[in-house]
């Protein structure tokens, strides 16, 4: 028996005992002990580890692998010898390790962690207004975190692009703490590998004294990155290179501690393990009905920092500027690789400025209940439009992704950019009709904050109807004509409501 007893360890206490042995004898008959005993994948992992790191060898099976029968190892070996030419062995990268349980890259092991850093993506020389949006959100949760914890933590914004210098300063202004910046004239438009390669090496405190002397951390303990086509293609790469997880296209977030039992979380079966300070990210799951909350959670002998997501711009509300707000603002200094330029924007078109739905009085939203005429439905929805002083007609990914004929006159309004929904554009009216729209998680992302929701629906069942203020049970080709003949005759809202529905109200 070894000096250790296993059965007398949880695994991570088993793991800090095995930091005092450095004899390979001693570690392999641990490694018999703990398989004779109670045989956890993630303690033959941690010894298999500290194998690893005093240069030793494990007598040939790996780290989560049942023993071979001698036999069988024996013919395998002279099959080997036989007909395969002898070839110089392959350096350990420390990757490859094919076992019958996953084996992760790990990740750097007991590290500082602090602050929030959120991306803030730029576009003509300003900050996108979902990059304001994230700092307002970052602002709260780290005051709240601040509140609940008793730890002055910062939000740190982190951007780059030609003559940014101002966009950092104006990022102080949004609620950041911290704004890191790298500017050089190449970095303009977004470029997959140089974006990628400073934001990592920011991220890690890499970099002269000079640009990193005002932190004294590992990595970011959060970090948010906008789910636009380019943030969401940065934030894959980042949090990769980062050797973290990310859950993509979130709508809400918030920080507090989480009790889980999952042995691949704490360690071994039936034990209970909290984590604190973890960031929740809430998200439209794949059924397109229901929230699913996504967490970023430690496994035993690595950790995942920073914990990430990308946001649906829309989802929140920036702060008011405050320009005599103050804050830090750093120079990223860093050496970039020419190498990562080689591909070169000679030219480009402009694209005209899309739809924006945002901003209006009254939004009318047409969805998969116009399939029996798509054209009259699409007419009857672009007619209630009209009525209003202030109001734009939006359509659902339904319809957006629908095989449906419309003529020439209305065609331009079944496009992407009048989407509404985690995909699309988020709105939040006073008003909001919904005709034909069955209620998925993924529109309501887009619609939720409307003050008053109206729905117009056959089907009484229809998602949407838990979350309407008003619904009106019936056909919106007929339903459409009424309300709009009531809005043109200056009746309010619900006595149009109630014309629609026969007289009577179903909310």
């Amino acid at each position: 028996m070894p000096a250790i007893d296993p059965d007398d360890h949880t695994v991570a206490e088993l793991t800090d005992e095995l930091e005092t042995v450095d004899d390979a004898d001693e570690l392999r008959a641990l490694l018999e002990a703990e398989r004779a005993g109670q045989d956890r994948d993630t303690a033959r992992d941690a010894v298999h580890g500290r194998l690893e790191a005093v240069g030793a060898e494990s007598d040939g099976v790996e780290a989560g692998a049942e023993p071979e029968d001698e036999s069988d190892a024996e013919s395998d070996d002279a099959e080997t010898d036989a007909d395969e030419p002898e070839t110089e062995a392959e350096e350990d990268d420390g990757l490859s390790h094919p076992t019958r349980d996953k084996r992760h890259v790990r990740a750097l092991a007991d590290g500082d962690y602090a602050d929030m850093w959120v991306f803030c993506e730029t576009q003509g020389g300003e900050l996108l207004e979902v990059s304001t949006e994230m700092l307002g959100k970052a602002r709260e949760l780290m005051d709240d975190f601040a509140d609940e914890y008793g730890d002055e933590e910062r939000v740190v914004a982190f951007l780059m692009g030609e003559d940014c210098e101002g966009l950092a300063e104006e990022s102080i202004a949004y609620g950041a703490d911290v704004a890191v910046y790298h500017d050089d004239h190449r970095l303009e438009r977004f470029l997959h590998k140089p974006y990628t390669e400073i934001a990592s090496h920011m991220a890690r405190g890499e970099g002269s004294i000079e640009s990193t002397d005002w932190r004294d951390y590992d990595k970011p303990r959060y970090v948010l990155f906008p789910a636009t086509n380019n943030g969401r293609d940065l934030s894959a790469k980042v949090q990769a290179e980062l050797d973290s997880g990310l859950a993509s296209d979130c709508s809400d977030l918030f920080i507090e501690e989480n009790e889980v039992s999952n042995p691949v979380k704490t360690g071994e079966p039936g034990v209970k393990k909290t984590f604190e300070k973890v960031l929740h990210m809430k998200r439209p799951d794949f059924s397109g009905f229901e929230y699913s909350t996504i967490l970023c959670l430690d496994n035993p002998g690595r950790e995942f920092h920073p914990q990430g997501c990308s946001v649906i711009p829309g989802s929140f509300e920036p702060m008011e500027p405050d320009h005599d707000r103050n804050g830090l603002v750093v120079e990223h200094d860093m050496e970039l690789d020419d190498d990562w330029f080689r591909v070169e924007i000679t030219e480009y078109d402009q694209l005209e400025a899309g739809i924006d739905l945002t901003g209006h009085d009254v939004m009318v939203c047409l969805g998969r209940g116009i399939a029996d005429d798509p054209t009259r439905g699409m007419e009857l929805g672009l007619e209630l439009v009209d009525a209003f002083a202030d109001a734009e007609l939006g359509i659902t990914r339904g319809i957006v992704t629908s095989s449906y004929e419309f003529e020439g006159h209305v065609e331009s309004y079944a496009t992407e950019e009048r989407q509404i929904g985690e995909t699309g554009q988020v709105v939040a009216p006073d008003v909001y009709i919904a005709a034909g729209v069955s209620g998925a998680v993924q529109h309501k992302v887009g619609m939720d904050e409307s003050d008053t929701i109206v729905a117009v629906n056959t089907d009484t069942d229809a998602r949407i109807r838990d979350f309407s203020d008003y619904f009106i049970e019936g056909d919106l080709f007929e339903v459409l004509p009424r309300l709009t003949e009531a809005v043109e005759a200056g009746e309010t809202a619900l006595e149009a409501e109630a014309v629609a529905d026969g007289g009577e109200d179903d909310d």
